[in-house]
C-alpha cells in the first residue's frame, strides 16, 4: 500500500515577455504553515521538512506540474507535547502514514498573477481532490507562490475519538504555504 500523505502546493506564473520555465525549489525560502483553533484560542504551526517538484513555464500555465510530499514528523504545533500527540493513531499515526502528498492534476489561469491549483491531497490514507487559490510574485533572484486553502481535519481522520470534538478542537485548519523557485 502506497504511504499517503498531506500537502498542497502552487506552481504557476503570468504569462511574461520572457518565458522563465520554474523548476528550482529553494528550501530555505519555502515554508508550509497551519493555524487551528483549540477552545477557541488559535493554535499556529507549520513542518519544517518537506520536498517539492514543480516545472512551470508561464507562456504555457496549463503544462505546469506540482507535487510536495510533507515529513509529517517534522511537525512544530507550539509545544513538545502537541508534536508527540499527533504522531498517535487518533491523529496523524506517522507510523503507518508518515508523509502528506499533495500533487496537482490542472492549472488554470486567472489574470494579474492569480492561478488555481487543481489536484490530490492525500493525508493519512485519504486522497481528497482539492482546489487552491495560488498567487506568483516575480523576483530578482527567486519568484514565490503563495497558496492558502481549508483542510477539514474530519474529512482526512485526523483527531478520531475524543478529538473529533469540534467544541474542542476545530474541523478547520487553515493551510498555507509559500514556494520560492528559480527558473532557467
Amino acid at each position: 500500500m502506497k504511504l499517503a500523505t498531506f500537502t498542497l502546493l502552487a506552481v504557476l506564473a503570468a504569462p511574461a515577455a520572457h518565458a522563465v520555465e520554474y523548476t528550482t525549489v529553494l528550501p530555505k525560502q519555502s515554508s508550509v504553515q497551519f493555524e487551528f483553533r483549540q477552545m477557541g484560542v488559535p493554535v499556529k504551526g507549520g513542518f519544517k521538512r518537506f520536498t517539492t517538484q514543480m516545472q512551470f513555464d508561464p507562456a504555457r500555465p496549463e503544462a505546469a506540474r506540482a507535487s510536495i510530499e510533507i515529513d509529517l514528523g517534522s511537525i512544530d504545533a507550539g509545544s513538545p507535547e502537541a508534536d508527540d500527540e499527533s504522531a498517535g493513531k487518533l491523529w496523524f499515526n506517522r507510523s503507518v502514514y508518515p508523509k502528506a502528498t499533495f500533487v496537482s492534476k490542472e492549472v488554470r489561469a486567472f489574470g494579474n498573477n492569480r492561478f488555481e491549483l487543481r489536484g490530490t491531497l492525500t493525508l493519512k490514507g485519504k486522497p481528497r481532490d482539492m482546489v487552491i487559490p495560488v498567487s506568483y510574485a516575480p523576483g530578482k533572484n527567486a519568484s514565490t507562490f503563495d497558496g492558502s486553502f481549508v483542510l477539514k481535519r474530519l474529512d482526512f481522520g485526523i483527531g478520531e475519538g475524543m478529538w473529533a470534538d469540534v467544541g474542542t478542537v476545530a474541523n478547520e485548519v487553515q493551510v498555507r504555504f509559500r514556494i520560492a523557485a528559480t527558473g532557467k
